[in-house]
């Protein structure tokens, strides 16, 4: 599933320019075998911009593309009524973590969310999902699908660093340590899940 995103930045509100980018890009996640596709459009008030989002699912939809409305579901105003409004355009999912800081934070609200969207819309919970939260999360929200990033950081064994250079942002990730997927966590979360499903089935 490959991201659509034109730009950085903490909105998205996108411009009629930065919305062609968008559709050339599914068209070409599509020409290198994506199996699917990520994107989120909101309106100024907040509000999920079904223009955008429509020609956006319409066209993966019609590339053959699975496709998932990405975490600026969160920033909603009314998350019930973001979900109807992708319900209305027929998006398959919809990645969230019950507009809170964490899905579990958020358990609640995507218990709520998956309730109403029982056979219309996948809800695939994320944020700060772990190992320790997976199976958590699986039984008090019912949920089928989960998002985490599984990883860890790795830091750069570089005796030398140069005082006063850098080659990234003074944000991390910084010059010296990066992220890498932990197959420790995935294992992890793989077993968590498998657990609370074989409960479920008790």
């Amino acid at each position: 599933m490959v991201i659509i995103r034109p730009r950085g930045g903490g909105d998205f509100v996108y411009s009629e320019a930065e919305v062609a980018v968008m559709l050339e890009d599914i068209r070409t996640a599509k020409a290198c075998g994506a199996d699917g596709v990520v994107f989120g459009a909101l309106r100024h008030d907040g509000t999920v911009d079904t223009v955008t989002t429509g020609l956006l699912w319409n066209l993966a939809n019609d590339l053959s593309l699975d496709a998932t409305f990405h975490r600026a579901f969160d920033m909603t105003p009314d998350p019930i009524a973001a979900l109807d409004a992708l319900m209305l355009i027929g998006v398959p999912r919809v990645l969230t973590s019950g507009g809170a800081p964490s899905a579990l934070e958020g358990a609640d609200a995507l218990a709520e969310l998956v309730q109403r969207g029982h056979g219309r819309i996948t809800v695939l919970a994320g944020g700060g999902v772990t190992p320790g939260t997976a199976g958590e999360l699986v039984r008090r929200c019912r949920l089928r699908e989960l998002h985490s990033t599984a990883k860890r950081v790795e830091r750069s064994a570089m005796l030398y660093r140069r005082p006063g250079m850098s080659m990234v942002s003074a944000r991390a990730p910084q010059d010296w340590e990066w992220t890498v997927a932990d197959e420790r966590l995935v294992r992890g979360l793989l077993e968590a899940v498998a657990e609370a499903a074989a409960e479920a089935c008790e």
